[in-house]
């Protein structure tokens, strides 16, 4: 079999169980190759099957998010490691660094960064990549997401810049910080999610109670301690929890606006001092 039939079959062994069929295959192919999906598109007829594949198609029938198949995400400027210890990082949480990118604009840009829920570190790693004169703080409760995060940063180069921990959000972190970057959990514990979230991401980074906002209420007491003069958090949200998040921070007396993202969602709470 040739790449072109190769991809055919795949594509529709993938057909109702993946929303982008083809766009997996090729991806899986490219990654069984060794190569990046560009070049398997310039060369679809003179590169070879290898042998890999098709179990690595199998595991995406199964509903394996190929990310983790990949062991790979791109995020803004980054390519991260990701691992089933991590949430993958999805374009929708990129809004919270385009908000910060509009809040600092020509200015020298944060001094320090703190990202609380870091998981694979794609929010700091992220931020220290666009500003190379930052340094910051990522927390996470989990070792093992730790471990990603640490090795991400190594890997990036940024290793020197970023400062991971364990801890329980922003409890016992004495500083305060020119930008805030949080993806917390938000999804109801009712909500049905999709096969390939609920069955390999981490529930503790996606569920926050039967409302979907307990990780708020945690959150929204620490942030006037935590921020800086001038600086600004941007908190991801989901797309229907734009009045009752904000809420929970503007009792703290604290400025908040929501931005949406490229679908024209309530995505980020912009919040200052």
């Amino acid at each position: 079999m040739n790449i072109p039939h190769a991809l055919r079959a795949a594509a529709e062994r993938l057909a109702g169980k993946s929303d982008s069929p083809r766009l997996d295959a090729e991806l899986l192919l490219a990654h069984a190759l060794g190569i990046e999906r560009e070049e398997l598109l310039r060369r679809l007829h003179d590169l070879p099957v290898p042998d890999g594949f098709a179990v690595l198609v199998e595991r995406r029938v199964a509903g394996e998010p190929v990310a983790y198949i990949m062991g790979t995400r791109d995020f803004w400027t980054i390519t991260l490691r990701v691992t089933p210890d991590v949430l993958i990082p999805r374009p929708d949480t990129e809004t919270l660094l385009e908000a910060a990118l509009d809040h600092f604009g020509k200015q020298p840009g944060p001094r320090r960064i703190l990202d609380l829920g870091t998981g694979s570190g794609a929010l700091l790693l992220a931020a220290l990549d666009e500003w190379r004169q930052a340094t910051g703080v990522g927390v996470d409760q989990s070792e093992t997401a730790l471990a990603v995060a640490r090795d991400n940063a190594e890997r990036l180069g940024l290793a020197s810049r970023a400062d991971f921990r364990q801890g329980n959000w922003g409890q016992g972190i004495a500083e305060r910080f020119d930008l805030i970057l949080i993806n917390p959990p938000y999804i109801s514990s009712h909500a049905m999610l999709p096969r390939d979230v609920a069955g390999h991401e981490p529930h503790s980074a996606l569920f926050a109670g039967p409302d979907g906002l307990d990780d708020y209420r945690r959150l929204a007491p620490q942030i006037p301690a935590l921020l800086a003069d001038g600086g600004m958090a941007a908190i991801e949200i989901g797309f229907d929890q734009g009045q009752s998040a904000a809420t929970l921070f503007a009792q703290q007396g604290l400025e908040v606006r929501c931005r949406k993202d490229l679908a024209g969602r309530d995505r980020c709470l912009i919040i200052s001092l």
